[in-house]
């Protein structure tokens, strides 16, 4: 497991393994934040209601046969 693999590491690397791990995270979450953006006002307000109706009417009901 990794875990385990990073308690052997010495100091001077555990603090570089956690530098690649927070710049992974920051990557990942830079990546999300551009696709919101490229995405940001693509709809016109009609096929935002329409896309607003559809997900009320189709996914806030519950099917209790399903659970």
């Amino acid at each position: 497991m990794i875990f385990e693999e990073l308690k052997t590491l010495p100091p001077p690397k555990l603090a570089e393994a956690a530098a690649l791990i927070h710049g992974l995270r920051e990557g990942a979450r830079a990546e999300r934040l551009a696709a919101l953006e490229r995405s940001a006002g693509i709809l016109t307000d009609e096929e935002g209601a329409e896309l607003e109706r559809v997900i009320e009417e189709g996914c806030e009901k519950i099917d209790v046969r399903d659970w």
